[in-house]
């Protein structure tokens, strides 16, 4: 009599067994809920997209857009869209936040909190891989989700162009669109790590994480006008605002002598004869800074390379506290 004996697949490492193995299995495998609800946020924030769009645009077209001239559609139409294209927007915008805080603050600080590091690199993985498993699979994660977000939001805003607010540095439309809403989620997924890693608490590192990102990115907005130089523009006072002037980003006003020299635009404004007091100071331009239209994917840019900086840092800190410290909570 024969006996033949059969052994199970190990999924973890038999190499006839289809799809991902090792590590990649391992990281699917524990984190496949955190993966399947990203990957849903991707493709139905997507379809949603694109419905708004559509929606959005069959509303302007309605009006006479872009048969009529933006500014000539009726005022309640185009605040409306205006509005809602600004809310949606801040939607997409708040996204890097919430990964940070339910991605990253998690991933790291549940497996230090209940043991389940020390486990796994007491078995064949040693615990620079199971680390770079880790950070790999949640950057590539924030990545996946984000970058079809961002590409789509910016195809939106380029078809209701006028429409998307005249303000894009300091609206949300400028955090959505790519390259800043993707390096975003990957600074805040890092943020997320690293904190974890210091805390080894899910709860602790989720609040710290939310908190700090949203300290952070208040800060960064602060200095948003620091991303690029502001061009200067002069006009007689009094006149019709340059064409060029439309749908601008106003950094500053002015008003100028003939030779260049600057005042408050408030100068002269509550003197007794205004006029007097302008002609005696020499005042006859009006100055603006500001940011045209151009500069504005120069200075994502400049904002991405920063974040991606920023998160290089994290990083570091991630990858060197737990190389170092025991892994047990």
């Amino acid at each position: 009599m024969t006996t033949l004996t059969h052994s199970e697949a190990d999924p973890y490492t038999d190499p006839r067994r289809r799809g991902p193995r090792g590590l990649l299995w391992l990281m699917v495998r524990v984190h496949r809920i955190a993966l399947l609800t990203c990957l849903a946020v991707a493709v139905l924030g997507a379809a949603w997209i694109v419905y708004q769009r559509g929606a959005m645009l069959d509303t302007l077209h309605a009006a006479g857009w872009p048969g009529k001239p933006a500014d000539t559609l009726d005022g309640e139409v185009a605040n409306r869209v205006t509005n809602r294209f600004n809310s949606y927007a801040n939607t997409l915008a708040f996204l890097p936040t919430v990964l940070g805080v339910v991605l990253g603050a998690s991933l790291i600080a549940s497996d230090l909190e209940h043991g389940t590091a020390r486990l796994v690199t007491t078995q064949s993985v040693s615990r620079d891989r199971w680390l770079r498993a880790k950070l790999g699979f949640a950057l590539t994660v924030v990545t996946v989700t984000t970058v079809p977000l961002s590409l789509l939001f910016g195809w939106w805003r380029d078809s209701v162009g006028p429409f998307a607010g005249t303000d894009w540095l300091h609206d949300p439309v400028f955090e959505a669109g790519a390259p800043v809403l993707v390096t975003t989620a990957l600074f805040t997924t890092s943020l997320g790590l690293a904190i974890g890693a210091l805390t080894r608490r899910v709860v602790s590192a989720m609040v710290l994480t939310f908190v700090t990102s949203w300290v952070a990115l208040t800060v960064a907005d602060v200095f948003k006008n620091r991303l690029a130089t502001p061009r200067r523009i002069s006009f007689p006072l009094g006149a019709d605002q340059p064409a060029v002037l439309d749908h601008v980003v106003q950094v500053d006003q002015w008003v100028g002598t003939a030779s260049g020299k600057l005042y408050g635009y408030g100068t002269c404004v509550s003197d007794a004869s205004p006029e007097a007091c302008r002609a005696r100071l020499g005042i006859v331009n009006s100055v603006w800074d500001y940011f045209g239209d151009d500069q504005r994917l120069g200075m994502q840019w400049t904002a991405a390379g920063v974040l991606l900086a920023a998160s290089a840092v994290l990083v570091t800190l991630f990858l060197t506290r737990l190389r170092r410290a025991p892994l047990t909570s």
